[in-house]
């Protein structure tokens, strides 16, 4: 990547609340796509309350807490009137938590906090303002995912002048704010507030193909898709040969086990139970976040499961490569598939880089699961069906042919879709293109935040 002139690479702002580092599900897939990118050219805003990794970009600047002053002093009562909690909420908001899981009328009176608190004023200072115009970017790069996000996002593609190119890595404009909080205040502007962001911006991109062909179709915007990629250092060279039937297989996950993902782990559970009982010898192992581990742990608590310790982001490419069945799951709650249908899991990348077989468990409609299944890397129980599922179970961990026919396809696939030298290139052509496009959709192709066609006249 060395070789690239800077040419081709535009000047990028990226404006949001995760920073570059190896922190969060964000921050590393941010490092990973502008992986080599000129360090002159890329600049950061962030809000997040983290010191950056300066590998990958040099130029920072954190949003002042107190440019959101809601927040701000709410975070600051918060503070001072509990203890040995954390704030955990999306987007760095002082609204979320560890701990026990909420109740249904706590539930809703965060989901009102949190609704209310995006909607509060954001306050830019002068000084932040200048800030962003000294960076002359060509393109403004935003995640978004909240009414401030987008607010910030719009005002730096305003303030320097240049298009914004917004990556949605959920359908949260579809599903946020959808239970009237704040008496359908904050649906109403979040929709109006993606309305500018799509008139503000030249090029869209999306989490997952399946994404970024709704999108285009909703937005009229050009889609693409970009995801979580790997470093070729992550990749194995060939997998491992698979152990023998009848020694003790350990299936494998890495990630969160929020949006009800530890029922569905709970379920694998009890299938390795029931296996138990015919001679299968099989445990699952679940590594994930210190906070999903207090909240969700107890319910994970079955004979044939063990937590693992949660991982630093340098560990993971070692235990998934040691792993005999890599395992994800996603939630089949109604609200849940309907969030995540377009979602690719950051680690999706990372499994099939490590060569061993996957079971996917989830709803078939799913993005993860499509890819999953496009990539041949394992097999995937898209129906909450336990008969049908201990049926896969069984399949996969009695064949030691199977599993590693499965895992060299994953491999195979990865290195043809997820290489992160291969990525980049195409990110920073992709982001070249949307610093030439003039902003805005096609006249003929407005669309509402919904995905609704609207008249034109």
């Amino acid at each position: 990547m060395d070789s690239w002139s800077a040419e081709e690479h535009p000047r990028v702002l990226v404006v949001g609340a995760a920073v570059f580092g190896r922190a969060s599900g964000t921050g590393i897939t941010l490092s990973n796509l502008f992986a080599g990118w000129p360090r002159q050219r890329l600049a950061q805003l962030y809000a997040e309350d983290r010191e950056p990794d300066t590998d990958v970009c040099q130029r920072f600047l954190r949003l002042d807490p107190r440019s959101a002053p809601v927040e701000y002093h709410l975070f600051r009562w918060r503070a001072r009137t509990t203890r040995g909690t954390s704030s955990g909420a999306r987007n760095g908001s002082a609204v979320g938590g560890a701990g026990v899981e909420p109740g249904p009328l706590r539930a809703r009176m965060r989901a009102e906090l949190r609704a209310f608190v995006d909607l509060s004023p954001l306050r830019v200072p002068a000084g932040t303002r200048r800030w962003l115009r000294e960076q002359r970017p060509q393109v403004v790069y935003a995640m978004l995912g909240s009414i401030r996000q987008m607010r910030l996002a719009v005002l730096a593609a305003r303030e320097c002048g240049a298009p914004l190119v917004p990556h949605f890595m959920d359908d949260w404009p579809t599903t946020l704010y959808t239970d009237r909080q704040t008496f359908g205040v904050a649906r109403h502007v979040l929709l109006a507030g993606v309305r500018e962001v799509v008139r503000h911006s030249s090029y869209g991109l999306g989490i997952s193909e399946p994404m970024a062909r709704e999108y285009q179709r909703r937005y009229g915007l050009p889609f693409a898709a970009f995801g979580n990629c790997v470093d070729p250092a992550d990749f194995v060279d060939r997998p491992d040969p698979a152990r023998p039937a009848g020694a003790v297989l350990d299936l494998v996950y890495v990630g969160g086990l929020h949006l009800d993902r530890w029922r569905s782990l709970r379920r694998v559970g009890e299938a390795l139970g029931r296996l138990a009982a015919d001679g299968l010898r099989a445990r699952l192992t679940v590594h994930a976040p210190p906070q999903d581990l207090a909240r969700y742990g107890e319910r994970l608590g079955l004979p044939g499961v063990r937590l693992g310790r949660s991982l630093a982001s340098d560990e993971v490419a070692t235990v998934l490569r040691r792993a005999d069945v890599l395992v994800h799951v996603e939630s089949f709650a109604e609200e849940h598939r309907h969030y995540t249908r377009y979602s690719l899991s950051t680690k999706i990348p990372q499994y099939l880089a490590a060569g061993r077989p996957v079971l996917g468990f989830g709803p078939a409609e799913l993005a993860s699961m499509a890819h999953l299944d496009a990539a041949g890397a394992g097999t995937v129980v898209g129906v909450d069906d336990p008969d049908r599922l201990a049926r896969e179970v069984a399949r996969i961990c009695a064949d030691p042919a199977l599993r590693e026919r499965l895992g060299r396809q994953g491999l195979d696939f990865a290195v043809r879709h997820h290489r992160a030298d291969q990525v980049a290139a195409r990110f920073a052509e992709t982001l070249a293109r949307a610093a030439r496009r003039p902003v805005g959709p096609a006249p003929e192709s407005r669309r509402d935040p919904a995905g609704a066609r609207v008249g034109l006249g």
